[in-house]
C-alpha cells in the first residue's frame, strides 16, 4: 500500500503522506500546488502541513516540568526543542476511503509519558473544503500536551488577518508571556483574539481560509519562498507559559479545516 493517500482530484484535493508524519504533503486548488513540497533532503519542519505534537513550537531548552518533575526533551533547534515528536515517524492507517483517511501513532520513545495521538483528514468536494482533527490522549495518570498544524503555503501569496494581541519574544525567540498589539511584520510570532478567519491570498486571486477551534496562530511570513500560517493550542512554551493538562478520561482535540476560495 503506498504511503502517500491521496483526497479528491487535480483540481482540487490534497494528499496525505503516512510515513513523514501523516502531513498534508500536497494541497490543490484551482488546479495549482498551494504547498511547500517534498524535496530531496529537505529537513522535515520544511514543507508540507505538518501535525505538531504533543507540543507546538519551541520548549525553551527541551526542558519542562510537570508534578514537580523536571523532563528533558532531545534538542533539535539549536538549544531548545520544536513541533513534537510524531513530524517525522511513520504513522499507521486505521482507516481509508475515496474521502477521508485516519492516522494514528504512540508519541514516541522521546516522550516521558504514554500516549498516542490520532490525525484524521477529510475531504468535501461540494464545499472545497479539507478538515482535519488531531486527538492526543494519555494511559498515563496525566500529561500536559499542545496540538497544531504547520502548514508552508507556497508564494507569491500574502496573509489576510487580525489579531488583537501578539506575545512578546524574547532574543531565544520564545514567549516571555507578555501580550502587546500587533506590530507592523514581518513575523515570526504568536499572536491570539483572532477577529476573523484568517485566510492566504495567492497571486492568481484565489484563496486559503483557515478556521480551527485553536485559540493561538504562529505567523512566520520571513522566508521568501513560502509563508506559515500555524493554528494551535496555546503558545510556543507552552508547557511553561500555559500549560493544558490531559487525563485518560480526558484527551485533547482540536479541527482544523482549509477552505478554497
Amino acid at each position: 500500500m503506498s504511503s502517500e493517500i491521496r483526497l479528491g482530484d487535480g483540481t482540487f484535493g490534497c494528499s496525505v503522506n503516512a510515513v513523514h508524519g501523516a502531513r498534508l504533503s500536497s494541497l490543490r486548488s484551482g488546479a495549482r500546488e498551494r504547498l511547500v513540497t517534498f524535496t530531496r533532503h529537505a529537513p522535515a519542519t520544511s514543507w508540507g502541513a505538518f501535525p505538531m505534537v504533543p507540543f507546538a513550537g519551541r520548549v525553551r531548552h527541551g526542558t519542562f516540568e510537570h508534578g514537580a518533575v523536571s523532563h528533558h526533551l532531545p534538542r533539535n533547534s539549536g538549544p531548545h526543542s520544536i513541533h513534537g515528536t510524531v513530524f517525522d515517524t511513520s504513522w499507521t492507517i486505521v482507516e481509508r476511503s475515496p474521502f477521508h483517511v485516519l492516522f494514528v501513532t504512540p508519541l514516541g520513545k522521546h516522550w516521558p509519558f504514554a500516549g498516542s495521538v490520532t490525525h484524521e483528514v477529510s475531504i468535501d468536494r461540494a464545499e472545497r473544503s479539507i478538515t482535519c482533527i488531531l486527538t492526543v490522549s494519555t494511559t498515563s495518570a496525566s500529561m500536559p500536551a499542545q496540538v497544531g498544524w504547520h502548514p508552508w503555503f507556497l508564494r507569491p501569496a500574502t496573509l489576510d488577518f487580525d489579531f488583537a494581541n501578539m506575545y512578546v519574544r524574547d532574543t531565544e525567540h520564545i514567549p516571555e508571556g507578555r501580550l502587546v498589539t500587533p506590530p507592523p511584520g514581518p513575523y515570526d510570532d504568536c499572536f491570539t483574539g483572532s477577529r476573523r478567519h484568517p485566510s492566504v491570498r495567492f497571486d492568481d486571486g484565489s484563496r486559503i481560509i483557515l478556521e480551527s477551534d485553536c485559540d493561538h496562530w504562529v505567523v512566520y511570513d520571513m522566508p521568501k519562498h513560502a509563508i506559515c500560517l500555524e493554528p494551535q493550542s496555546g503558545p510556543p512554551n507552552g508547557f511553561t507559559l500555559a500549560p493544558h493538562v490531559i487525563t485518560p478520561s480526558s484527551p485533547l482535540q482540536r479541527t482544523l479545516k482549509l477552505i478554497a476560495r
